[in-house]
């Protein structure tokens, strides 16, 4: 499990283009589906809320590591940005669609990350999800496939609640 946590905090600081790879992560705590990481980079702590999706379709693809957190960066007015990562490029110029119950959001790739479209958007995103149950997730990749995720969005607001004082 030690082993899985590094690999996953490694692939985010990695996906996240942060300049210092050799920082590690430290897992803060467990809520249900998402586990809450923090660690000190340049310009301050990061605090960050992390999952995995319970489904990733379709089947007969190697999707490799899919995740989708929600950080928060203090040191750089950064609260609560929701993030979406694959293992693959997205196609150039792709959306990708969030659907937390009858609420959609678009978010814009860049290489292997997407980010909300329009960041006003960013606090009704957090509010869906901790209003939801699951949240849905549908991408193009590099390769034109068509791909969707389910995630599990118990134990988000607890999640989120606890890196609410990342200082």
């Amino acid at each position: 499990m030690r082993g899985l946590i590094a690999t996953i905090s490694s692939l985010i600081l990695v996906a996240s283009a942060l300049p210092a790879l050799a920082q590690s992560a430290t897992k803060i705590g467990q809520h249900s589906a998402w586990g809450t990481y923090s660690y000190q980079a340049n310009n301050g702590k990061v605090c960050y809320v992390l999952t995995v999706p319970t489904d990733k379709q379709p089947s007969n693809l190697d999707h490799g590591d899919i995740f989708f957190f929600v950080s928060q960066r203090p040191g750089q007015d950064v609260s609560f940005e929701p993030q979406f990562i694959a293992s693959y490029d997205f196609q150039e110029n792709s959306k990708v669609s969030v659907t937390v119950g009858d609420k959609s959001f678009s978010m814009f790739t860049r290489g292997k990350s997407a980010w909300v479209e329009n960041a006003a958007e960013e606090p009704l995103l957090i509010a869906a999800m901790k209003a939801g149950s699951d949240m849905k997730v549908a991408a193009k990749s590099g390769r034109g496939n068509p791909t969707n995720y389910a995630f599990s969005l118990k134990g988000i607001s607890a999640a989120l609640s606890s890196i609410a004082g990342c200082k």
